[in-house]
């Protein structure tokens, strides 16, 4: 259990348009590796500034316009990029102006209740589309994320989720390793994701307080709740060991345990997925203030088992054959440089398959069934969950537009 992680450590220590065109970036770039692509970052919350610091670290991009809610973040984040106030937008359609100034390829870091609209609008605007995870807080925002990838496909544009364990080269093989049953077949697998949560203040009149710190992660109907904001991460992983099959049911508890709460989510989980091939996979959350914070993956298999997760060391220890693997220590960055080294070079190769799009959304369902089953006490399928296919609405009374 040596993956110690918090979000909050890892910030601080990093330091509907259609009624027009834009040239589409296959059109405008060619395929020249050095090609300045025009990029907007929407959202400059902690992550969202530094991704945006890392895109113009990328000689690849040009950060031409930002987004976000909050004025005085777009003004501070804005003049550190160099990005000129004309070209600098605030308020709830700030992303839409963004995206009517020409950018070729949008960065998408705001609560992700906003993720399936925004990246529509995108997608419909001819931009490439790079965003966080998890793309979506509900069933039909994440169903809507789907289409916006596939259309984005078929149009020939780029459309990028975020996660930083696929980028890791210690991770894919040892994952690969696995899969081709260098210790047989997988029985279970144990994923893990404790960190110490976010700030949770009485909410005000308005959701607008609860837009910035993290805060969002409290509310389900914002960020997910913890589950699916957080927990995602080792649920990816664990379904990516299993060769990226969505689970048939889920069944556990969920508490919130916390005092005085303010948000609606769980801090708490255990939960059991099933899988058609009879593998179990186990998920435990543990989002409470208590010291506890690590992140990591285990595929228990028939003549060994595979150690991963989110920094840390990765392993494979079998009764008769091993791997040494290696520790993935800085991950959180490393992850973000390849990435986004990745989208630009997707961009301009003209490479259109969009490999994390069906991963994150299966990961995605994953965890929305998992909540859903936490929060309900009982046994959930995959099937009822989506047909249910029940909306979170986000209340935007009050706010700027």
């Amino acid at each position: 259990m040596n993956k110690k992680i918090t979000r909050r450590a890892m910030l601080k220590a990093a330091g509907a348009v259609t009624a027009f065109e834009i040239m589409k970036p296959s059109t405008a770039l060619g395929t020249q590796a050095n090609s300045k692509v025009k990029a907007g970052v929407v959202g400059l919350g902690g992550r969202g500034a530094l991704i945006a610091r890392h895109v113009k670290k990328n000689n690849g991009f040009e950060i031409t316009a930002v987004a976000d809610y909050f004025d005085d973040r777009v003004k501070e984040i804005g003049k550190e990029l160099g990005v000129p106030e004309k070209s600098s937008f605030s308020g709830l359609s700030g992303y839409k102006k963004l995206i009517e100034s020409g950018v070729e390829a949008i960065y998408l870091e705001t609560p992700p209740c906003f993720f399936p609209e925004h990246a529509r609008v995108a997608v419909d605007a001819g931009c490439h589309v790079y965003v966080a995870k998890p793309v979506a807080c509900d069933v039909p925002g994440t169903m809507s994320m789907k289409a916006s990838g596939e259309k984005a496909t078929k149009n020939k544009q780029v459309f990028l989720i975020d996660f930083q364990t696929r980028t890791d080269p210690v991770i894919a093989e040892g994952v690969e390793k696995v899969q081709a049953g260098m210790i047989g077949k997988i029985g279970m697998i144990d994923s893990i994701y404790a960190d110490g949560g976010f700030r949770d203040p009485p909410k005000g009149k308005t959701i607008e307080g609860r837009l910035q710190h993290l805060i969002w992660t409290n509310d389900i109907e914002l960020g997910g709740g913890m589950l699916v904001n957080s927990g995602v991460h080792m649920v990816d992983l664990g379904l990516w060991m299993n060769g990226d099959k969505l689970p048939l049911s889920a069944m556990g508890v969920a508490n919130v345990v916390k005092a005085n709460p303010n948000g609606d989510t769980a801090y708490i989980y255990s939960l059991t997925y099933e899988f058609e091939s009879g593998v179990v996979m186990n998920h435990r959350g543990d989002h409470l203030k208590n010291r506890v914070g690590y992140a990591t993956c285990f595929a228990n298999c028939q003549q060994g088992y595979f150690e991963s997760g989110y920094g840390g060391m990765n392993r494979i220890i079998g009764n008769k054959t091993g791997w040494r693997g290696a520790d993935v220590g800085g991950i959180y960055i490393s992850g973000i440089e390849r990435n986004i080294a990745t989208f630009h070079k997707s961009i301009c190769e003209e490479k259109y398959d969009n490999p994390t799009l069906i991963p994150s959304i299966n990961s995605n369902l994953a965890t929305i069934l998992g909540r859903e089953a936490g929060r309900r006490k009982t046994k959930l399928t995959m099937d009822e969950v989506i047909k249910e296919n029940r909306r979170l609405d986000v209340d935007l009374t009050g706010l700027k537009s």
